[in-house]
């Protein structure tokens, strides 16, 4: 039975299509969530299927300071006293048919976690999904010069084989949840594969980061056997990076800590991938320290 708070607009010919998760808010650093999930709405020229209707899921009014509140209300743009937009939470689902995806865009509720979990759910169910993954993102101690490290974590142990050889580390974790963990947990219950796939982007740079969507964009895309053309993406990519280096330029102080940040990095790369080759070097009686 499909919830009244999901609604179906079209049923496109899928076989077991893959969902693809992005939500804005808590693990949205750098707009790397919602970020790479548009760009892919984008290359794929997905096209809208269904939404979840807000009504219930949000708290719109908040106690607190004014930055506190203004995370909660919607957005609304007014001009000569006219109302322009007043913005309510979107969470809508995308499909492309030549790729076989679906693609889901949302912000994360508030309110009704287990009855927002299975519109999710409820959608899988309609049109065969059995493999879904969530792209978030916070921030970390990564320099902006190198890629992004992705932080995994699955519904199943059989996923962590599948996935390895992608690069990925094993997600290390206590503390406050998200609805991601929740959907993840609950998958097994209802035989559906999860894997969460969270980045660490760099802690210093604040805003949208066009060149950790891009490298995530890319690695997410190998992974779900996307041809994209992201050529618009690097050049973007390579634009921004250039004025961060222009900014640290001219920041000496900042400019120390990326070097430590990089050195550190490197050597965790290091230790982490090169571990099966320094084994062997070891068995022949070579040593790397």
């Amino acid at each position: 039975m499909i919830p009244d708070e999901l609604r179906i607009i079209e049923y496109p010919k899928l076989y077991e299509p893959r969902l693809l998760i992005g939500f804005s808010g808590w693990m949205d650093g750098g707009e790397v969530s919602t970020g790479t999930v548009k760009c892919i709405m984008d290359k794929t020229r997905a096209g809208k299927i269904a939404e979840i209707k807000p009504k219930g899921f949000y708290i719109y009014s908040f106690p607190g300071s004014m930055e506190i509140t203004a995370m909660f209300r919607p957005h609304t743009k007014i001009q000569e006293g006219l109302i322009k937009s007043y913005d309510k939470p979107l969470n809508e689902f995308y499909s492309s048919t030549r790729d076989n995806i679906i693609l889901f865009l949302g912000k994360e509720p508030n309110l009704k976690w287990e009855e927002y979990a299975n519109c999710i759910f409820s959608l899988c169910e309609q049109f065969g999904v059995k493999m879904i993954y969530f792209i978030g993102s916070v921030a970390g101690l990564v320099p902006h010069t190198r890629e992004p490290k992705l932080f995994c974590s699955v519904s199943d142990m059989k996923l962590r084989d599948t996935f390895k050889h992608y690069g990925l580390s094993l997600t290390n974790y206590e503390g406050p949840a998200s609805i991601v963990t929740y959907l993840i947990s609950e998958c097994a219950k209802r035989k559906l594969n999860m894997i969460s796939l969270v980045a660490s982007v760099p802690a210093y740079v604040q805003g949208n980061n066009p060149k950790c969507i891009g490298a995530v964009t890319r690695r997410l895309a190998g992974m779900l056997g996307l041809e994209l053309d992201l050529r618009d993406l690097e050049m973007v990519s390579d634009e921004f990076e250039k004025k961060l280096e222009d900014i640290v330029e001219q920041q000496p102080e900042l400019a120390e800590n990326i070097k430590k940040l990089e050195e550190d990095y490197d050597s965790e790369i290091f230790n982490h991938e090169m571990s099966d080759i320094k084994r062997w070097l070891e068995q022949q009686g070579i040593r790397m320290d």
